[in-house]
């Protein structure tokens, strides 16, 4: 009976020594640099921006281009499988701060949520080119 017990804690703590193995596989190779094509649906209306990242370990930069919001600088984190990055849009002459927040389901996709200031929420899905 000690033995059978014995083999359980054994292939038990194998299996969750591979689990953390495994997730620290998958946060090292989170890699979102590239261009992506985003899908987002907003309170305010549907867009589909062109958005290109830079990753550096945990830090993210880019450039945001769309015809809702324009051009922007954007500045943001990649850690643990999510994803967030923000930048200021100029609308209409009025400045609009616009986070984008969500998980990186693979290195091709991502998917979450975007605030437009007070003005609008709404949901994003984007696929890299």
């Amino acid at each position: 009976m000690q033995r059978t017990n014995w083999t359980i804690a054994v292939v038990t703590s194998i299996l969750l020594g591979m689990s953390t193995v495994s997730a620290l596989q998958k946060s090292s190779t989170i890699n979102v640099t590239g261009k992506w094509l985003f899908q987002v649906e907003t309170s305010a209306g549907s867009g589909t921006p062109t958005v290109t990242l830079k990753q550096d370990e945990e830090k993210l930069t880019g450039h945001y281009s769309s015809t809702n919001l324009g051009e922007a600088e954007l500045n943001g984190t990649v850690k643990d499988g999510t994803i967030q990055f923000s930048f200021v849009a100029n609308v209409q002459d009025m400045q609009i701060d616009v986070a984008y927040s969500g998980t990186v389901e693979t290195n091709d996709a991502m998917k979450g949520t975007v605030t437009l200031g007070g003005v609008a929420q709404g949901t994003f899905t984007a696929r890299r080119q």
